[in-house]
């Protein structure tokens, strides 16, 4: 288990997107701190993949640095059995999107994955997804 990438992450706990016009400087920050332009791309932007490369970048780990989510499917090591804080690669649209989503395990039941993310609901919180839509778990 990595108590420093989910202490960070957690430290996270409810940042969310702000409606309308403004944007959540916490959230432009993850995206300026691993080296993009958040103010060019604003918090509506898929943010899952900036957040989890901030909190990689800040625990001193491999991290992708890139916002697809499936970047991540290239970093670290594929296990079969997850601890809390290995990365966690979904699918989203269809198994041959190119889109995705990523965030943290925390723990799994026979069905579900829960995960520490961003934009997870627009904000960062532990979120189900569906077991099926599992691409991989990758160890940092």
């Amino acid at each position: 288990m990595n108590n420093n990438i989910i202490n960070i992450g957690l430290s996270q706990y409810g940042v969310k997107e702000i409606v309308g016009r403004k944007d959540n400087p916490q959230v432009l920050k993850y995206f300026d701190e691993i080296g993009f332009d958040g103010k060019a791309l604003k918090d509506e932007t898929s943010w899952c993949s900036a957040f989890v490369n901030w909190v990689c970048q800040k625990a001193e780990v491999d991290y992708s640095k890139n916002l697809n989510a499936r970047s991540w499917l290239k970093i670290g090591q594929k296990v079969s059995k997850p601890k809390m804080g290995d990365v966690v690669v979904f699918w989203r649209e269809s198994p041959q999107s190119w889109k995705g989503h990523v965030g943290f395990f925390i723990k799994e039941t026979k069905n579900w994955v829960y995960v520490l993310g961003g934009n997870q609901n627009n904000q960062v919180k532990i979120s189900a997804y569906r077991k099926y839509r599992l691409l991989s778990y990758r160890r940092l």
